[in-house]
């Protein structure tokens, strides 16, 4: 059993699981938002899902108003806003917090796990964010909305995207379609 498949998890509906629920399955750990620049990333994440979850791919959505408040919906409000936006068919979860001292323990454990993270080459996303003082030099905590983390079958953290990689990106597939294996 990996470390993260003990830690509760409240999905958006208020039940509660925990990763064991998706046991052999590879798991893409995604902080989103419904009004970030970023949004648009969820037909990223559905198509991926839709593409890979019969060879055992899931993408898990945790909703995340850190960022200058840009999940500000209930749990209701962002569920409806990402099935009839974007068609998000994926598991959704309840509104947590992903950075800080409040930090939810599985972000806890996966920051831990995996305290830096790969920024896609040549965006200059990471210096513009930085420029605005929107983040700052730590590497460990999650930097923005949609950054993922990548789950092999049995639950090793295996990989850490900044949310400048579009989730199509080949690198993103490519750690996907080797977590899978």
């Amino acid at each position: 059993m990996s470390t993260f498949d003990s830690i509760e998890l409240k999905r958006i509906d208020g039940s509660t699981t925990t990763l064991a629920a998706f046991k052999g399955k590879a798991l893409l750990i995604v902080n989103v938002a419904s009004k970030c620049g970023l949004t648009s990333q969820y037909e990223g994440l559905e198509a991926l899902y839709s593409k890979y979850k019969d060879q055992g791919l899931e993408v898990l959505g945790f909703p995340a108003n850190d960022f200058l408040g840009q999940e500000p919906g209930s749990n209701e409000e962002i569920q409806a806003f990402c099935r009839g936006t974007f068609g998000v068919d994926f598991p959704m979860f309840a509104k947590v917090t992903v950075t800080g001292a409040d930090k939810t323990p599985l972000y806890r454990a996966l920051t831990d796990a995996k305290p830096t993270k790969e920024w896609a080459p040549g965006s200059g996303f990471r210096q513009k964010m930085v420029d605005k003082g929107l983040i700052g030099d730590s590497e460990n905590e999650v930097s923005w909305n949609f950054e993922k983390f990548l789950l092999n079958r049995d639950h090793e953290l295996v990989a850490r995207f900044a949310p400048d990689f579009d989730p199509q990106a080949p690198e993103i597939v490519s750690a996907i379609e080797g977590a899978l294996r």
